[in-house]
């Protein structure tokens, strides 16, 4: 049985929704054993409802718990909390036997098989990840203009980011990541995607995020690029992360996007879990 090791960086507020991303990997990755990784500030008050979800479905479940001092130097707002410094440094926190690991944001579904992208080959790349430019390129030149990193391929989505372990520990250093922060604060606009951009990117690998990280706002411009071929149907029959991008968020009973019921349906069956 293939054994696929997750990663998630949550607070209490994201309990329900980290369930609803894991338990729509569990449904879709069949014949494999999930070991989750959940990186927190302290340990959650939610810890031991994350233990029964997890025993119930068979999956191995670890808290990695980070402390209180790691990145209180960090910009952090309400929307990006102190919690999304922490895969930046995952590797330091997580077992030294691990060789890769997938991370996942909490506002994902999980829709096709997830082992042909944990599976690919990132020869001496730190990273996997999908881009969500526009045809025209605007969007990472700015970037790249605003960050500086000309080597990089483009703007990486840090939401679904497949992670070598084995060349991150020799690459990614605490003290480099900390000074980029303080030294470039006041245009860090998504704060870890910013810093992860700007250091790595040039040693990212790029996917397809039409497969891996389709942004759920979009799915008019997805229409449009694949000249019509990647349409609701396509998506569920081929999208692997489903991506819920942005402030309107799909468990929020104002949210009418066109995905809405999908993720329901699937939030839905998580919380009958156990019961």
């Amino acid at each position: 049985m293939t054994e696929i090791n997750l990663l998630f960086s949550i607070d209490d507020r994201y309990v329900e929704q980290f369930k609803t991303t894991l338990y729509s990997v569990y449904l879709n990755t069949p014949s494999t054993l999930l070991h989750v990784f959940v990186l927190q500030k302290q340990l959650l008050e939610k810890n031991a409802e994350i233990e029964e979800f997890c025993e119930v479905l068979g999956i191995i479940y670890e808290p990695v718990v980070i402390g209180e001092k790691a990145f209180e130097d960090a910009p952090s707002t309400d929307r990006y909390p102190e919690t999304i410094y922490y895969r930046l440094l995952a590797h330091e926190y997580l077992p030294q036997d691990l060789d890769r690991i997938l991370y996942l944001d909490a506002d994902i579904l999980c829709l096709n098989d997830i082992c042909p992208l944990y599976e690919m080959e990132l020869g001496a790349s730190l990273y996997a990840a999908a881009s969500h430019g526009s045809d025209d390129n605007m969007t990472d030149l700015v970037n790249k203009l605003r960050l500086q990193n000309f080597e990089a391929e483009s703007y990486y989505n840090s939401g679904v980011l497949l992670m070598n372990l084995t060349a991150i520990r020799k690459e990614v250093k605490r003290e480099k990541i900390l000074e980029y922060i303080a030294q470039n604060s006041f245009k860090l606009f998504l704060p870890d995607q910013d810093v992860l951009n700007a250091l790595y990117g040039h040693l990212t690998i790029q996917i397809p995020d039409e497969l891996y990280n389709y942004d759920a706002r979009y799915n008019v411009l997805y229409y449009a690029r694949s000249k019509g071929e990647w349409d609701l149907d396509w998506v569920i029959e081929n999208t692997v992360f489903l991506h819920f991008c942005g402030r309107d968020k799909p468990w929020l009973t104002e949210y009418h996007g066109r995905y809405a019921a999908l993720y329901k349906h699937y939030q839905h069956r998580s919380r009958k879990v156990g019961r």
